[in-house]
């Protein structure tokens, strides 16, 4: 719906209801009316960004062709960093859900520091192997990195499924990764951060266990975190990826002609 104002058009998803029906003079029940029989939510927004990558499409097809394809004799590890989780304690404590009411915590709270969640996920199993550090630099993606090797059959090649992060690239990475062949790096395209399958697992554990807790120092929010993976690796559930890449890339190439046309 668009009205116009001083011969300019105005976009009435900009608007309060009440304000735009007093600017057309209808009553804000038919605006709501409109807007219901058009299937249109005005007060809801998706956010997005489409990559710009110019390897887009090499390394989309690497990807998914390691979800849908893996290789044989060998691991696919979904891996990224989690950063600036914080240790967050609640003002009051918060109530338990019940039947027809979720659980509340209070919206106010005192900071008591962060940590950094490093995650690799096993594609296949989908356990994890995980680890926390106070920052997130080259040096401790590097201590990550020995701590998946350590963890990983040792006559079994690790492909690592990484973002483009600046760390993940450093010469000393590059050096440590020549040393141990094993290892085979994975980038995804800029900008496209839900190819990266962790990422399903770091909201998973963000909804059921960082968001409704209560902490009163980092150790307890890191044992937590610690905790909750313990727990998941019991008996691991895998992420099925079911999008084929030409159906990805069908996808994209309508959101881009869809923007260039709002560009203009």
């Amino acid at each position: 719906m668009q009205a116009t104002l001083h011969d300019r058009p105005i976009n009435a998803t900009h608007w309060s209801t009440r304000t735009l029906a007093e600017h057309l003079g209808v009553g804000a029940t038919t605006i709501r009316r409109v807007w219901q029989s058009n299937g249109l939510k005005p007060h809801l927004s998706r956010s997005f960004k489409l990559s710009r990558d110019p390897r887009f499409e090499d390394k989309l097809l690497d990807v998914v062709g390691l979800y849908l394809n893996p290789p044989e004799h060998a691991l696919v590890l979904s891996c990224d960093e989690k950063s600036q989780i914080q240790a967050l304690n609640r003002t009051q404590p918060g109530l338990p859900l019940k039947a027809g009411r979720a659980g509340t915590v209070t919206h106010d709270y005192k900071r008591h520091g962060t940590t950094t969640l490093f995650a690799a996920l096993n594609t296949l199993d989908g356990s994890v192997i995980s680890m926390c550090q106070p920052r997130h630099r080259h040096s401790e993606w590097l201590k990550f990195l020995r701590l998946i090797d350590r963890r990983t059959p040792k006559h079994l090649s690790l492909h690592l499924i990484v973002d483009n992060y600046a760390t993940h690239k450093h010469p000393d990475v590059q050096k440590w990764l020549a040393k141990h062949p094993r290892f085979v790096m994975h980038f995804t395209p800029t900008s496209a951060s839900w190819l990266n399958m962790v990422e399903r697992f770091f909201r998973d554990i963000t909804d059921k266990r960082i968001r409704r807790d209560s902490f009163t120092s980092v150790a307890e929010l890191e044992l937590a975190i610690d905790l909750y993976v313990a727990h998941h690796n019991i008996d691991p559930k895998p992420f099925i990826w079911t999008a084929r890449a030409s159906d990805i890339l069908a996808k994209v190439t309508r959101a881009k002609t869809a923007l260039a046309a709002v560009v203009g």
